[in-house]
């Protein structure tokens, strides 16, 4: 008895198969995706934020106010101004509203982040913490 052998491999409907469903795996994958690097950016820029608060009042307590003795605000050491600190910038890192008891903190979104729903991170010198977006509450955005 005489076994005829035949060319192994895949045939075109299964090569299309395959990638039909890697298609629609990754149409319905990818926006999760997005959304968890987007949330891991936003977690380096709150702690980065966090730094600059540490900063200020470290500040604070040597000066025994947040202005310089010119009444500007003073200027964040050069790691805290942009996230991260090297590379590409996602996050720009900047103090407002700065007076000799209060100031407050942003973080602004850029290139491919400033269409994020969560706008700018913002930290006031009492530690109230904010967003400028208006897609997630400041709770979600925080965490």
């Amino acid at each position: 008895m005489k076994i005829s052998r035949t060319n192994p491999g895949f045939s075109l409907i299964e090569l299309m198969t395959v990638l039909l469903i890697t298609g629609l795996l990754l149409t319905l994958a990818w926006p999760s995706y997005q959304s968890h690097v987007r949330r891991g950016h936003r977690v380096e820029a709150a702690t980065a934020l966090m730094e600059a608060q540490h900063f200020m009042e470290r500040y604070y307590a040597v000066q025994g106010r947040y202005t310089t003795a010119t009444g500007s605000a003073p200027a964040l050491p050069v790691r805290l101004q942009t996230v991260p600190a090297q590379g590409t910038v996602r996050y720009r890192l900047k103090l407002e509203g700065v007076e000799a008891g209060k100031y407050t903190l942003h973080a602004d979104p850029q290139d491919a982040l400033a269409v994020d729903a969560c706008g700018s991170l913002t930290l006031a010198s009492t530690g109230a913490k904010g967003r400028t977006g208006s897609g997630l509450t400041v709770q979600q955005c925080w965490q």
